[in-house]
């Protein structure tokens, strides 16, 4: 082994780990760890402080069309076994990332940064796919049609797709593989991770789980490495029958782009850039408890979040004390620190995006009520911010935020505000606070989003199909829906004359 990987102690927090073959740093292809031809690897360090955690094997086209070659190999064997047998390897999987449960979190926040609380119930989210397609996978049952021809019968069945490539993003690392590989998995697929690099270690510890749960060789790989190239060979690759990503809008554009000469099969979950809006008749604690839950979990770092916070003028003024006092009692502190409920950004383009939203709803006369800068903690540490009156015109108002800052601005008529929700190329949540059962049912109706939700923050979990409209995705991922997306319809049609 390259003396690079030989390496484990980079971090003092990693030593808290219990089960210490979580920590993986080489990729894992058809059933081998591996460090690629050339034993390349590359940093990932903790945003909290800096430091190195680990270096990860960083592979390329070679070890690329090798894991292609595993999972187009392993998929016949794996989709000809029962459904009962790929769910019972796919329960015992559930079981042990359950049972994980700490040491996958710790791994979580010193990679990603998130509070220790947040990693934990990721892992609880993450662990809840793999679970429900588990059992889903046994009721993927054909369908009868109705026959309009004389002397025939009909029914339609489906069938797995073959190689499924999936892209992740560095926000939720676990949570948005089991997502979709669970549901792949359980269709009779086989899948190819390719996770982001600043967070590729979650990803490794679900291998390395998978192989203990007996996923059998080729059927789950995960490659570490630079994007462009193992993206891209999957992309132009004939055998790799879908497409599965998690990330940017400008990025799903480009995957998309390059998928289309060999006709893949997309799914894509894109940006967000969530609109709150918050009536009059609506309780203000409620309403602002319910804006702190969405626009600050992950540190802001999330497509869910609220990023277009539009209050009634009439509770605009209380609505914003409360609010200001609220963020301004966040605890900002590194992950593992108990209490913490604000963690570093994940990278300093990050932070920097941060700052130019802010300064330029600043010059456009949005009002600073809490926060504004970078914080002490650290260099990627920004403070939880609210801005109030807040031009529609502002970036913070037109551009997805990955941050903790809140941008507020006032509304007066029911119609205007779901105008202005509306007018974005972005449609995945949207969040309505008011206590009008028949306003709840208009807006449910007007807001041109996939998901609504109502007087509540959290609406996402399995049996839900995640997605949204217009650019903020294609397809769905959870429920049934999210694992048909992994499958092709057959339709067939026998003579029954005697």
């Amino acid at each position: 082994m390259n003396a690079v990987f030989a390496r484990a102690d980079f971090h003092d927090g990693l030593n808290r780990l219990t089960d210490r073959p979580l920590l993986r740093q080489l990729a894992y292809v058809d059933g081998q760890w591996t460090a690629g031809s050339d034993a390349k690897a590359f940093e990932v360090t903790d945003p909290a402080t800096g430091a190195t955690l680990a270096w990860v094997a960083s592979l390329g086209r070679d070890e690329t069309e090798r894991a292609v070659t595993a999972a187009q190999r392993a998929f016949k064997p794996w989709a000809s076994l029962l459904p009962q047998q790929r769910a019972t390897i796919l329960r015992k999987w559930y079981d042990l990332i359950v049972a994980a449960k700490d040491d996958l979190a710790l791994i979580m926040t010193l990679e990603q940064g998130k509070p220790l609380a947040e990693s934990q119930g990721e892992i609880d989210y993450a662990a809840a796919f793999v679970e429900w397609y588990a059992e889903e996978g046994k009721r993927l049952n054909a369908e009868s049609v109705t026959s309009h021809l004389p002397d025939a019968d009909m029914s339609v069945s489906r069938e797995p797709l073959g190689v499924i490539g999936i892209v992740t993003p560095w926000n939720f690392p676990l949570a948005m593989i089991t997502r979709k590989a669970a549901a792949a998995l359980a269709a009779g697929c086989t899948a190819i991770v390719h996770p982001s690099a600043e967070t590729p270690l979650s990803a490794l510890a679900l291998a390395e789980l998978g192989e203990r749960a007996g996923i059998p060789a080729g059927v789950f790989n995960v490659l570490t490495g630079d994007a462009a190239t193992i993206v891209g060979r999957l992309c132009e690759d004939k055998r790799v029958r879908a497409m599965s990503f998690t990330g940017s809008t400008g990025i799903g554009k480009m995957i998309a782009g390059q998928c289309a000469p060999t006709m893949k099969r997309l799914v894509m979950e894109l940006g967000g850039h969530a609109p709150l809006i918050v009536f009059a008749d609506a309780d203000i604690s409620k309403a602002v408890d319910i804006a702190i839950n969405a626009k600050f979990a992950t540190s802001g770092q999330d497509c869910l979040a609220a990023n277009r916070i539009y209050v009634e003028r009439a509770v605009m003024d209380d609505f914003c004390a409360a609010f200001a006092a609220r963020i301004a009692a966040l605890k900002v502190a590194p992950g593992l620190e108990a209490g913490s409920e604000i963690g570093p950004l994940m990278h300093e383009r990050a932070v920097r995006k941060v700052e130019e939203q802010v300064e330029d709803a600043i010059s456009r006369g949005a009002k600073l009520a809490v926060g504004g800068a970078r914080d002490k903690t650290g260099p990627l540490f920004y403070q939880p911010t609210l801005l109030t009156d807040v031009p529609d015109d502002a970036l913070i108002m037109r551009e997805e935020t990955f941050g903790p800052v809140a941008a507020v601005c006032a509304f007066d008529e029911e119609d205007e505000v779901v105008a202005r929700a509306n007018d974005s190329e972005y449609g995945l949540v949207a969040y309505v606070v008011t206590d009008n059962g028949a306003r709840q049912r208009r807006l449910c109706r007007a807001l041109e989003y996939g998901m609504v939700a109502v007087n509540r923050v959290k609406i996402t979990g399995a049996p839900v199909p995640f997605g949204g409209w217009k650019q903020s995705g294609i397809g769905r991922e959870g429920s049934r829906h999210g694992m048909e997306a992994f499958t092709e319809l057959k339709y067939l049609c026998i003579d029954t004359a005697a």
